[in-house]
């Protein structure tokens, strides 16, 4: 198969992998409320973890985020350069943020971004998730804990991993799009914390 019907296909499959919101089935599962319905009303870990706590929104980070790491890690693993590596997860992070099975009314994709980016650059990404966890720690604020953390991506890819600039750059563009909401609210004041 050639490079380019391998890319076809993994970006196919990571995007509609991405359009799987694994915060749905968890909540279904521990029979907790949809949480569209709470804070940002975003369908996300952030709100499984305002309707059912830790042990939901844990899993349902986990798994956003294994969506994520899974077809970038086949893609370099069947030997496709980072480039193509980078629009793998860009499509599952569009799958998140987008979904085919709902309407596109999808989540941020903060935690498939955080699969892709420990798939591609994993020192890269865990630099900018300990940016995430300070920023989260002083504010208790998720949305500006992940558009910080975003934002910081492709200034710690240039440092780190270079290659990768690319993805980082274009997830904090698509990651602070997706929190125009929340920017709004916090100038504001009026942003949900935890």
């Amino acid at each position: 198969m050639s490079d380019t019907l391998l890319l076809v296909l993994l970006s196919t499959l990571a995007y509609l992998g991405g359009s799987v919101l694994f915060a749905l089935p968890v909540c279904r599962l521990w029979q907790l409320p949809d949480p569209r319905t709470r804070g940002s009303g975003n369908p996300g870990a952030s709100n499984v973890y305002r309707v059912g706590g830790g042990t939901p929104a844990a899993i349902a980070l986990l798994l956003d985020a294994a969506k994520g790491a899974l077809p970038v890690w086949l893609a370099g693993h069947l030997g496709l350069p980072v480039s193509a590596q980078a629009v793998v997860a860009l499509c599952a992070v569009t799958g998140h943020m987008a979904p085919l099975f709902l309407r596109f009314q999808g989540g941020k994709g903060v935690a498939t971004a955080l699969g892709t980016g420990l798939a591609l650059a994993p020192a890269t990404t865990l630099l900018i998730s300990g940016v995430w966890i300070l920023i989260f720690w002083r504010w208790r604020v998720s949305a500006l804990a992940s558009v910080i953390a975003a934002l910081c991506g492709p200034l710690v890819s240039v440092l780190v991993d270079p290659d990768a600039l690319l993805l980082f750059g274009l997830l904090a563009v698509f990651i602070v799009m997706r929190h125009r909401t929340n920017l709004v609210r916090l100038a504001q004041g009026r942003e949900n914390r935890f």
